[in-house]
């Protein structure tokens, strides 16, 4: 556990740069020298926000899988095929017609049945799925990796073309529609590219700490409600590591064997407490 614990520390010694409560910051990285595949995500939203981690174990027809998020609705996680999503808000955009922003709790339904980027694409056509104010990334052990957005009531498909993709809160379609340009966006790439220069050996850790400017510090609202990074999930895909940090704070860190949890029978549901 010590090596986790340095996770929610760096958090609080880095130079944090401000941003709106809706913002968001997803990673997905696949280390070149070792092929390893990871995932980290900032969730910024109001701190009194009951968040929870749910696990559903495997059935005939479902695989297992993880997410986290509140209110019955996954805002990212993995399966036990490997299968890894999360979304960001971004400016809205035209609706595509004949499809609808999802109703129901879409990344539950997505993990439960897909195993590869392909099929989280194939399903959501389907399932005539199109997000008019938000993009979404799919990423799988494999290391292949998208982010999907829906542009002027079309679909467009960004593949991974480095060894990293990092989705924020612009649309890479069309950044001039607002939040571009992004200085956590840019933060990110800047300590990715520090991480591989160092020729240090690449873990989760390291990883991990490449989002660590683009965290939001907590404060209050002229309304009087609290707002920063609610939780920061970090995922070593290849070899199911999972571990969240709850509101920055090293006493509400939650670590999982993916591939222990997954092999359960029981639904487990995680409430993220402060300690």
């Amino acid at each position: 556990m010590k090596r986790f614990q340095l996770l929610a520390i760096f958090f609080l010694i880095s130079f944090i740069i401000p941003s709106v409560s809706t913002a968001c910051s997803v990673l997905f990285y696949v280390d070149i020298k070792t092929g390893k595949v990871y995932a980290v995500n900032n969730e910024d939203y109001w701190l009194d926000t009951k968040a929870y981690i749910q696990i559903e174990p495997k059935t005939k027809k479902k695989h297992a899988r993880l997410w986290y998020g509140w209110d019955d609705f996954a805002q990212g996680g993995i399966n036990d095929k490997g299968l890894f999503f999360d979304a960001a808000v971004t400016p809205i955009q035209e609706k595509v017609k004949g499809f609808k922003n999802p109703m129901s709790n879409i990344g539950d339904k997505i993990l439960a049945k897909c195993a590869t980027v392909e099929e989280a694409i194939a399903f959501l056509d389907k399932k005539k799925i199109a997000l008019d104010r938000s993009h979404i990334m799919f990423g799988d052990k494999s290391g292949k990796a998208v982010i999907i957005e829906w542009i002027k009531g079309k679909k467009i498909i960004h593949w991974r073309k480095e060894n990293e993709m990092i989705m924020t809160n612009y649309l890479l379609s069309k950044p001039n529609a607002g939040n571009y340009p992004c200085k956590r966006y840019e933060s990110i790439q800047h300590r990715i590219d520090a991480m591989e220069k160092s020729e240090e050996e690449i873990t989760l850790l390291k990883v991990g700490n490449t989002v660590g400017q683009a965290v939001q510090v907590p404060y209050t609202t002229k309304e009087g409600r609290a707002v920063g990074t609610l939780y920061t999930s970090f995922i070593n895909i290849t070899d199911n590591e999972f571990v969240l940090c709850h509101k920055l704070n090293n006493a509400n860190l939650v670590k999982l064997d993916l591939t222990k949890e997954f092999a359960k029978k029981k639904r487990q549901k995680i409430m993220l407490k402060d300690k």
